[in-house]
């Protein structure tokens, strides 16, 4: 643990064609999680700590591209620059009337900027501004310290299972609204994390100032509608339905199922089946780089990036509290019985077949992630990412951490380890692949001996950067190196 070696590593067998050798090679899990392997998880939060931070500050446009920057990480955020109703494809017509409880927001003419502006003190010295937001949920009941409900029979559990079911609408909603009143292209980092009471709040660093007026307006302004069928009463709660290669019949009646469409045509277009907006607890920081404020910054944001939702404060302490561990099931049983999405199979349950109905499908089994006990109902990605934040990839972000490493070890004489090592990409003089990878049967013996491999040559290379770093500090400071080295670097 202390190298930051994986703990549950893939073995894969490297055979170098040029001269017969074989080689094993354990593969990171690249989990991000810390339950499953911390190492991995720790690794993915520091990266992403260090594009938070590269992309908060700076005073440059980044490159314009636009092609998903975040492609290559698998993103399934919806894009915030478009409108939703695009993004979703075609899509009913619904009423349009304003809602009385919602106030209109100014349109702005926006400027083709992404980076906020700079201000002048008295004394001269110019700044640029940024902000850190959070924003959260309303109220489903009074709750004790330890985010438990005072009583949990009127906690409204339903609502706080759907609010986090459509979180992520909501959140992006708020980019939109926020943009056509900033005045520029609002570029931002954020994650979803949960309050101690388990439901989701959004932790936000947002390049450029804005002001405090225009923030406030639009978090009351910003709502997202849920127009769907009604699923407020069971209908088919334990009875099984039967597929009968085109449709789901009530086997007792031999009644068929409305279809997706044949349920929205009897949806009130006047009244949405679930509306969400955010609660009054807001909070608003400007953050000025470099500053202990803007470090201090980056590591809250990113502080449970390698927890479950269920997982954040369960547990804190070393010891199981029973109460808030009822509280998480009672809030699991909600998530895991309502529809998380059009094609849902919990749309059963309701007398409703979801969309693109097909066989094999059970109420109260839908197999989307949401619906874990892990998840709590936030189903979409815990880090959302503007595109044009820091211009990088992931990976980009990823080789400039090794380069960082590669330099340091070069300046110190230290031979870094090679970049296409074992690489599929290297090929013989005829032609064909130098390296072949193929899955490896391992034992617990074998297994058990790569992984201390692994730890032996991580605890090489971390020495070798360490004295590296110490080199450079010396060589800095116009002394000669020493043998003590910093451990934190």
């Amino acid at each position: 643990m202390e190298q930051k070696v994986c703990v549950r590593p893939l073995l894969r067998r490297v055979l170098d064609q040029a001269s017969g050798s074989e080689t094993k090679v354990p593969l990171a899990c690249g989990s991000t999680r810390e339950a499953v392997c911390p190492s991995c998880a720790d690794k993915a939060r520091r990266l992403r700590m260090q594009q938070c931070a590269e992309g908060w500050h700076r005073g440059d446009e980044p490159a314009r591209d636009t092609s998903d920057l975040e492609e290559d990480d698998g993103d399934d955020e919806i894009d915030a620059e478009l409108p939703l109703e695009a993004q979703m494809g075609e899509r009913r017509v619904r009423s349009t009337r304003h809602r009385d409880d919602v106030a209109d927001l100014p349109r702005v003419p926006a400027e083709d900027r992404t980076i906020g502006r700079v201000f002048s003190s008295a004394d001269g010295r110019e700044y640029r501004p940024s902000m850190f937001l959070t924003l959260t949920l309303p109220s489903y009941g009074r709750v004790k310290g330890n985010g438990t409900p005072v009583d949990p029979a009127t906690y409204d559990y339903r609502r706080a299972a759907l609010d986090a079911l459509h979180f992520s609408k909501l959140v992006d909603r708020f980019w939109q609204n926020l943009r056509r009143c900033a005045g520029y292209r609002v570029q931002y980092f954020a994650a979803v994390e949960p309050q101690r009471r388990l439901a989701p709040h959004l932790h936000a660093a947002v390049r450029g100032a804005i002001p405090r007026a225009t923030l406030r307006d639009v978090v009351r302004a910003t709502h997202h509608q849920v127009w769907w069928p009604r699923f407020v009463r069971p209908v088919f709660d334990r009875r099984q339905l039967v597929w009968d290669g085109q449709d789901y019949i009530e086997p007792d009646t031999g009644i068929v199922l409305p279809r997706w469409e044949e349920a929205l045509d009897q949806v009130d277009d006047d009244r949405a089946s679930h509306s969400l907006r955010f609660g009054r607890q807001l909070d608003m920081a400007g953050i000025v780089a470099p500053s202990l404020d803007a470090d201090r910054a980056v590591r809250y944001l990113t502080k449970y990036l390698a927890k479950s939702i269920a997982d954040t404060f369960a547990g804190a302490g070393g010891e199981v509290d029973g109460e808030y561990e009822a509280h998480i099931d009672r809030l699991h049983h909600e998530v895991r019985l309502l529809p998380c999405s059009e094609q849902c199979a919990n749309w059963l349950r309701f007398g409703v077949q979801p969309k693109d109905a097909g066989p094999g499908l059970r109420p109260g089994e839908c197999a989307r992630k949401a619906h874990d006990r892990e998840h709590l109902g936030l189903g979409g990605r815990r880090v959302l990412v503007s595109r044009e934040w820091s211009g990088k990839t992931l990976r980009e972000h990823r080789v400039d951490r090794a380069a960082v490493v590669r330099e340091a070890l070069l300046e110190a004489g230290i031979l870094a380890p090679e970049l296409e090592r074992l690489a599929a990409s290297v090929t013989l003089p005829d032609g064909r692949p130098r390296f072949v990878w193929t899955d490896l049967r391992t034992d617990p013996v074998l297994y058990a001996r790569v992984i201390l491999e692994s730890v032996w040559e991580r605890s090489r290379w971390r020495a070798e950067y360490e004295q590296a770093k110490t080199a450079r500090r010396c060589s800095a400071a116009g002394s000669a190196p020493t043998t003590e080295t910093d451990p934190d670097g």
